[in-house]
């Protein structure tokens, strides 16, 4: 009984200190990744722009190659979205819109997770002209965790693994966008910004 209740007293003040850490522990978190990509801002922007085209270079879109997507809308257009569905904790359900484009600028998304926990974050990509002729590409990502969640910030080192997984993103895409195969200036072949109703992708 003693070695039970040591246990017990043990288990309540190891959580006693999680909660009171965590009062402590940011709410919200940022993180956003750079990369260099040597072509024109407005070849690297007419890509990016388009939803689908994640599906390519995205190290989230490739965790399961047999999830489900769906596109509404026109992409390239504020109001378009793309919606998962995997089996796949690490992938889960979800969908990603466009709510924002500062055309040559600046894409905006909004992300609403539905599995395996319900959350929003707000995400975007940037491009910018770098005096070298080579473009930058920012890809951000924002949100918030509430009590006594966020310690979650800390123990799984999310903004860690987050950042990790924009930087090999952005290096794909600088891979995929750099092929020697073409001419300079040239874009990589894009999806579609074709209207879609709930189809699927294939």
């Amino acid at each position: 009984m003693k070695i039970l209740k040591y246990l017990l007293f043990l288990f309540l003040f190891v959580v006693g200190i999680a909660l009171l850490s965590a009062l402590f522990i940011p709410k919200t978190y940022e993180v956003k990744k750079q990369v260099y990509i040597d072509l024109p801002a407005d070849s690297v922007f007419s890509y990016v722009s388009l939803l689908r085209n994640q599906g390519i270079y995205s190290v989230w879109a490739k965790m399961d190659p047999n999830m489900k997507a769906e596109f509404e809308g026109t992409d390239g257009t504020v109001g378009f979205r793309m919606s998962w569905d995997s089996p796949n904790d690490s992938v889960g359900a979800g969908e990603q819109e466009i709510v924002g484009i500062d055309k040559g600028k600046r894409i905006d998304y909004k992300i609403r997770f539905i599995r395996p926990f319900q959350s929003e974050s707000d995400s975007w990509m940037s491009t910018r002209a770098d005096a070298s002729g080579s473009t930058e590409v920012e890809w951000g990502m924002t949100g918030s965790m509430p009590y006594p969640v966020n310690l979650f910030l800390v123990l799984m080192d999310l903004e860690g693994s987050i950042g990790n997984d924009l930087q090999n993103g952005l290096n794909n895409l600088k891979a995929i966008m750099e092929q020697p195969a073409r001419g300079v200036g040239d874009a990589p072949v894009s999806a579609s910004p074709k209207t879609s109703v709930g189809v699927p992708e294939t």
